[in-house]
């Protein structure tokens, strides 16, 4: 039998004023409905906002270690229902079962991180210019965050946004994407016990379900919300920031990208291609730091090439729970993208290496499976070369001297994240000092990232206003008060 979910407004799961409900799917079979879930209305979202305002003065009078433990307290019922938010994921989103459980593990380090950082995140002490003085600058929550969030990471980018916001004193009101809310709900049924265990104000996290038309509008634009953070396509980025920023509200956005990998000649062919291989078709190539561009020096091009041909006709490719090397697409809209790319690359010119087909047979019949994708011969002015696919597709490029390597990589409006392949120790920092995007990596694919570090793009991927993760995480969701007091 399906879940049913409702929203959880000021302490408690209510529904939705509309009394209208959706399914979540199974991506892998489309049979199966994971979840129910509560079609939500933008008065829905107004009472989620009024319910965290109400709450929010007094979370942030909570001590910053009382914070904490209710982050540790969630962290450890998360931690308890590891296996469970595994398989849900797996479920409702596709990813592998492998995939899914590093995902649920970081969210869970996530929050107990800033379980810690609450207890010290507070300002920082100055010396004055004159005796007598005391000099100091103090951190104080925004007030109310709304936070909007993408399918393809459904437990860690919530988390990676909720956890500081509320280790900040900051009171949340969070909107899921409508293709895997499953799992976070989970969490908020963790966070809803670790609120009731410390007795703190009800109203400090609430998660509401719905599109971003009704309920992601009426939250950006609420006079109550003072903070929005967005994870997800350009193009509704791009429409939230502008709303943000038109109310006079503090904005961040991270959006898509097309990542690259440049393979010097000096680089282990083997090792590369690994590299390339997991950065592009791991969890389907559904995440914004995927590397969809492969630059490769001419001298080793056409055996890499052939080498990565191996790597995708060698992957397993089945329903994530029995663990195979890439899952479903999420959605059928997702699918038809990806294979609509496919028919652009082909009418561009590129060659067609292997795969861009769907794989629709057995066990696949009723999931949105598709074959890797390699093209070869691609230009960097091409369409399949500029926009994000967000689905396993690359196109591999070749260069005759690292000058025209970097340039190459950074020839499109975005700047996520780009990595090189190289034993040479000169060309690696000329990278890292040269390449227009917020992650670089060297001799790592392009995807995966630590939690302690900032996270964030450049460009056209994000606003570049403030970043994710790591103490930088937590500035976003606070402002600075400069204190001079003389004594």
């Amino acid at each position: 039998m399906p879940e049913t979910y409702t929203n959880y407004v000021d302490g408690e799961w209510r529904e939705s004023e509309s009394g209208e409900t959706f399914d979540v799917r199974n991506p892998a079979d489309t049979e199966e409905i994971v979840a129910e879930f509560p079609q939500s209305t933008a008065d829905d979202a107004r009472g989620a906002v009024e319910a965290a305002a109400a709450a929010q003065e007094e979370w942030a009078d909570t001590p910053g270690p009382t914070r904490g433990k209710v982050l540790r307290a969630t962290a450890k019922r998360m931690d308890d229902r590891e296996e469970e938010l595994t398989e849900t994921m797996v479920r409702e989103e596709g990813k592998t079962r492998t995939e899914a459980n590093a995902e649920v593990n970081r969210a869970i380090d996530i929050f107990y991180y800033y379980a810690e950082r609450a207890m010290d995140y507070a300002g920082t002490r100055k010396l004055p210019g004159s005796d007598d003085q005391n000099l100091y600058t103090i951190r104080e929550p925004m007030g109310v965050a709304g936070l909007i969030t993408p399918w393809n990471y459904p437990i860690a980018i919530p988390s990676w946004k909720s956890a500081p916001a509320l280790a900040t004193g900051n009171a949340v009101v969070l909107k899921p994407a409508m293709d895997a809310p499953t799992v976070f709900a989970k969490v908020v049924e963790c966070i809803d016990e670790a609120t009731d265990e410390f007795d703190v104000p009800d109203g400090i996290f609430n998660f509401v379900v719905g599109s971003g038309e009704d309920v992601g509008t009426a939250i950006i634009e609420h006079e109550d919300v003072d903070a929005v953070s967005f994870t997800g396509s350009r193009s509704v980025g791009e429409m939230v920031y502008e709303q943000a920023t038109d109310a006079h509200k503090r904005a961040q956005t991270e959006m898509g990208s097309k990542n690259p990998t440049v393979v010097a000649p000096s680089a282990d062919l083997e090792t590369a291609v690994d590299i390339v291989g997991g950065g592009a078709f791991g969890v389907t190539g559904q995440a914004c730091t995927a590397t969809e561009r492969v630059i490769v020096h001419d001298s080793m091009y056409e055996e890499f090439v052939d080498e990565l041909v191996e790597y995708a006709e060698n992957l397993d490719i089945c329903p994530g729970i029995d663990d195979p090397d890439m899952g479903p697409h999420v959605s059928r809209g997702e699918l038809e993208s990806t294979l609509e790319y496919v028919d652009i690359g082909r009418d561009e010119g590129a060659t067609l290496e292997y795969g861009g087909e769907r794989v629709d047979d057995g066990e696949h019949e009723d999931g949105y499976f598709v074959e890797p994708t390699v093209f070869a011969d691609v230009e960097s002015d091409m369409r399949i070369m500029q926009e994000e696919v967000f689905g396993p597709f690359v196109g591999v490029t070749s260069y005759s001297d690292f000058d025209e390597a970097v340039e190459l990589a950074n020839d499109v409006e975005f700047g996520l994240s780009a990595g090189v392949v190289t034993q040479d120790h000169s060309e690696a920092n000329r990278f890292i000092r040269d390449a227009d995007y917020g992650v670089v990596k060297v001799n790592e694919k392009t995807t995966g990232l630590e939690l302690h570090v900032p996270f964030g793009g450049m460009n056209a991927s994000s606003s570049e206003t403030y970043r994710e993760q790591g103490e930088e995480g937590m500035d976003y969701f606070t402002i600075i008060k400069t204190v001079y007091e003389d004594y």
